[in-house]
């Protein structure tokens, strides 16, 4: 699988109206990698997802999987919002079925997929569960099986652990990067949060604001055999503090 960004610009409105987000964004994202878009608000960030997730189309510039122009959405890219997105009134194996009901997969293999997956994210325990009776990170580790239940080539994580607090953040930061591990997953997410970014992606590109560009590239070669280790090394504190300053050197001046 590859995916390939192509010089992407993105603007909203018309005439004096008109508001360009984002100008000649490109990067690529390989079979088995895990690559992090990092950037503050304002950097398009979001825009860039809803672009290669077909929701929305570029004024300029390509977006392509294995060669083949995205349009619209498709089977190809399984996305995990912020939000939850699980429907409330189905059930935790019925939420993971639900992708591939759509897809006209037999019944006997969606029930053996929806096993397999909710095993894979530790939640075969809770197959009969409503959404509410799960806390936020069991209801996006949900949500990470229904994606990957549809047999994505690549996984659009946008913002994922945001709407979580920090101590059950850091738990499904570990658990998202064993699952990588793990399963081989594809992988492209967009955050504020430069640990974040540094502690699951193998490339992360830092994006500057209005309009949204990469400025920066940087691939992360550090040891992440482990998460709690690596976040006090000396290394990973002192590759997130240059980066950050890049970051903050990068924020629109405020006005007087």
């Amino acid at each position: 699988m590859h995916l390939q960004i192509d010089r992407l610009c993105k603007s909203f409105g018309y005439g004096a109206a008109r508001k360009e987000v984002l100008r000649d964004v490109s990067f690529a994202v390989n079979s088995g990698e895990f690559v992090a878009l990092v950037g503050s608000s304002g950097s398009g960030k979001s825009t860039v997802m809803r672009l290669i997730a077909g929701l929305e189309q570029p004024s300029a510039g390509a977006i392509s999987i294995d060669g083949r122009p995205v349009t619209a959405p498709g089977s190809d890219r399984g996305m995990v919002f912020q939000k939850y997105s699980l429907y409330p009134w189905l059930t935790a194996a019925q939420n993971v079925a639900f992708g591939m009901e759509l897809q006209g997969r037999s019944r006997p293999e969606v029930r053996e997929r929806t096993a397999y997956f909710l095993e894979v994210v530790g939640l075969a325990d809770a197959a009969r569960h409503l959404p509410r009776e799960l806390s936020g990170g069991m209801q996006q580790r949900i949500a990470i099986a229904r994606a990957l239940a549809a047999e994505p080539q690549v996984l659009l994580l946008d913002e994922p652990f945001g709407a979580l607090d920090i101590q059950i953040r850091e738990s499904m930061q570990e658990f998202l990067r064993d699952l990588w591990q793990r399963t081989g997953l594809t992988a492209l997410l967009i955050t504020h949060d430069l640990e974040e970014a540094l502690l699951l992606a193998g490339t992360v590109h830092i994006l500057a604001p209005s309009p949204g560009r990469i400025v920066r590239s940087v691939s992360v070669e550090l040891d992440h055999s482990s998460m709690a280790h690596l976040r006090v090394s000396a290394p990973f504190l002192a590759l997130r503090e240059e980066l950050a300053q890049n970051l903050r050197s990068l924020e629109p001046a405020l006005p007087c």
